[in-house]
């Protein structure tokens, strides 16, 4: 399934400054390893070395939380949108 992953602007200068990326995959983890693959700069922003997805990283398959649904195995269909957001913080 071909799938829009939605990149935030704090992490546009780790894929050459493109809003988004297309790939091919049937979950989010799927789609991880294809960006590992196509985008590793990118990548070691969004998962750390286990593959584990950082803890000040968000990923929303189109409006919802994956921690809400089934984690990196939720399925993704053609036309989804994976969504990267970065954690806010400030004081």
């Amino acid at each position: 399934m071909s799938v829009s992953v939605q990149i935030p602007y704090a992490l546009r200068q780790e894929c050459g400054g493109q809003s988004e990326v297309m790939v091919t995959a049937d979950s989010v983890q799927q789609a991880l390893v294809v960006l590992k693959d196509q985008q590793p700069t990118l990548y070691r922003n969004v998962c750390d070395e286990t593959g584990a997805v950082r803890k000040h990283i968000n990923l929303f398959v189109n409006q919802s939380l994956i921690h809400r649904k089934d984690g990196l195995q939720t399925k993704l269909g053609a036309g989804d949108l994976l969504f990267i957001m970065t954690a806010v913080s400030g004081g």
